[in-house]
Formats: structure tokens, C-alpha cells, sequence
């Protein structure tokens, strides 16, 4: 059972088990497709706002890509936030397909191009949440 954000807001993510904890309680298994976003404050202390990004096209240009992550700055700005999680919710498996490679790529170059420091990112998939590492992404 997910534990209440009133219970866990001051307590930081400050490993990568606390944060793929963090999305699994929060968003869990996959039931559409989705991007997700959470922020983080300058001690990695989850923010209370939880962004859903709908619509989005199945592969990105760097255009639209570039786009999310300049809203996604500004939003960091407004509300205070250092960092930034990505999750990506899509149903299938928990293999990630050229599609969510080529988002989840698109997302971190952005963010580095940017200025925006990106935490992590994770997979929402049918059946429970995983980490995403660099490695597994396209340069």
C-alpha cells in the first residue's frame, strides 16, 4: 500500500531505490501512454507537484522534444525545483522499444543541452516500474 505523500514529503530521494520506490508507489504499472514528471528540491526532497504529459507523438522531434524540456524548465523555476524525474508510462513490456528509447533520449539530451538537471528516468510498463540508465539510450 502506497504510503501518503503527507508521510513522506520530508524524507529525500537520495538513492536510486528510493526514487524507483518513490514512482512505483506513486504511479505504478502502466494503463496508458504517458509522460510523467516529479521534481525534486535542492535536498532531493520529492516537491508535491506530479506532472502528466498526454499526447505526445510515438517518436519525437528534437523540436518537440525541445519543447517539453523548456516547459519543464520553467516550471522548475517557478516552483523551486533542482532536479527533475522523467517516467515514461506506456502498456507493454518492461523491454524498452525504439520508440521509448528515441523519447527517453531525446528527454535527457534536451535537458543537458538545457541547463536541466535530470535525476533520472524511469519505465512505467504493464507490469510494475524500472530504471532507465544512460547506457541503454541512443547518444
Amino acid at each position: 500500500m502506497p504510503v501518503p505523500y503527507e508521510e513522506t514529503q520530508l524524507l529525500p530521494l537520495t538513492t536510486d531505490d528510493d526514487i524507483e520506490r518513490r514512482v512505483a508507489d506513486l504511479i505504478g504499472r502502466a494503463t496508458s501512454r504517458q509522460l510523467w514528471l516529479l521534481f525534486l528540491d535542492e535536498v532531493d526532497v520529492q516537491l508535491p507537484l506530479l506532472v502528466p504529459i498526454e499526447g505526445l507523438p510515438s517518436e519525437p522531434t528534437h523540436q518537440q522534444a525541445s519543447d517539453v524540456v523548456f516547459r519543464v524548465r520553467e516550471l522548475m523555476g517557478d516552483i523551486g525545483a533542482s532536479t527533475v524525474i522523467t517516467v515514461f508510462e506506456r502498456y507493454a513490456s518492461a523491454t524498452l522499444t525504439a520508440q521509448d528509447a528515441a523519447w527517453l533520449g531525446a528527454l535527457r539530451r534536451g535537458c543537458a543541452e538545457c541547463g536541466v538537471t535530470l535525476r533520472a528516468q524511469l519505465l512505467s510498463h504493464r507490469t510494475g516500474v524500472r530504471w532507465v540508465g544512460a547506457e541503454e539510450l541512443p547518444a
